[in-house]
């Protein structure tokens, strides 16, 4: 069952007690610095930052969960050096260049839609999408619409300020593109854009209306530091959403040696993202099957997380639909009603 905030008690980590006042109290999220004394607690003291972050899931967000699928109109043959992806066409990856077709589509939004998600988002492993692409999209738009009822997002790379106009004209809900990590350490990931260019389009995708979702991959070799620094970056955005992945190393991507995350790490890390939006959609999203397995996604659902991917992701797999929808039944966490807002 879901734990209901605890009356009023000291902690033993002064941070942990900053916290208790300054976010679950007055909804105020920690500072860079405040984050990073969250991500330098000790391995015991790790039951109780969870326990906080969760208080302020509850208080700040309620207790539905949002559940999410995710399909790619068009996968591989990406033009950019994005280190950590398989889909780049500049890597020796086994990712080929694949696109689906409009009724796959609508098929795949009508099997996300049976699972109980209340969101479909239809990604392209492109730059920035041309015109066919774009056209594509607002065929799959009406045909999703006429036949399924789901909110639709999308995530097409960065954008034009038409591109922007027009896919906010055609009903999207929710516009994905994350920050991925800390300005200071994005030149060391990617480096055919900048930091910047992606900001510009997550500020012309609020600025229009739409939903932003934007967040953040990390164990790519950032310092713990850099972590702070990224979520206080996507508090200042202020996105409705951010999505939380973490590195499943690919196969021909220069982070393929990189390593797993530990998982007391990514449950540090899911903590903090909590503590510095309380307010915020934190999505459970690639990486966590091998970071945390069953008991840690169990730990991180009840230690701030309120949103997952359901079924596989763009190229990696994911847990068994089935197997985090009983998840959420056997921790009395209720799934998010679909309410359109379109």
């Amino acid at each position: 069952m879901t734990t209901q905030p605890n009356p009023r008690r000291t902690s033993t980590y002064p941070i942990l007690e900053t916290a208790r006042e300054q976010v679950l109290a007055k909804g105020e999220g920690l500072s860079e610095s405040q984050l990073l004394e969250i991500l330098e607690l000790p391995d015991e003291a790790l039951p109780e930052a969870l326990q906080l972050a969760h208080e302020v899931r509850l208080e700040h967000c309620g207790e539905d969960v949002e559940v999410e699928g995710i399909i790619s109109i068009k996968t591989g043959g990406c033009p950019e050096d994005c280190h950590f992806c398989s889909q780049s066409g500049l890597f020796d990856s086994p990712v080929r260049g694949v696109w689906l077709d409009i009724p796959e589509l609508v098929k795949a939004a009508k099997e996300t839609a049976a699972t109980g998600a209340t969101e479909f988002c239809i990604v392209a492993a492109v730059r920035g999408p041309d015109i066919k692409l774009m056209n594509q999209i607002k065929f799959a738009i009406d045909r999703i619409n006429a036949e399924v009822d789901i909110n639709i997002a999308c995530s097409l790379g960065m954008l034009t300020q038409r591109q922007v106009d027009q896919l906010a004209e055609w009903g999207v809900h929710r516009y994905n593109h994350n920050l991925e990590t800390a300005r200071s350490y994005f030149p060391e990931v990617v480096t055919t854009h900048t930091y910047e260019e992606r900001l510009d389009t997550c500020n012309m995708v609020k600025a229009a209306g739409m939903e932003l979702c934007c967040g953040a991959l990390i164990g790519m070799g950032e310092t713990t530091a850099q972590r702070a620094e990224l979520a206080s970056q996507l508090a200042a955005l202020e996105p409705h959403e951010v999505p939380l992945n973490f590195l499943n190393p690919r196969p021909g991507t220069p982070l393929e040696n990189q390593g797993i995350m530990d998982g007391k790490d990514a449950l540090r890390a899911i903590a903090a993202f909590r503590l510095a939006m309380p307010r915020t959609v934190l999505r459970y999203a690639g990486g966590r099957e091998l970071t945390l397995g069953d008991l840690g996604t169990r730990e991180g659902l009840m230690g701030g997380i309120n949103a997952v991917i359901v079924g596989n992701y763009l190229t990696t797999l994911g847990r068994p639909a089935d197997a985090d929808l009983n998840l959420l039944v056997e921790l009395s966490m209720p799934i998010k009603e679909l309410q359109k807002s379109l």
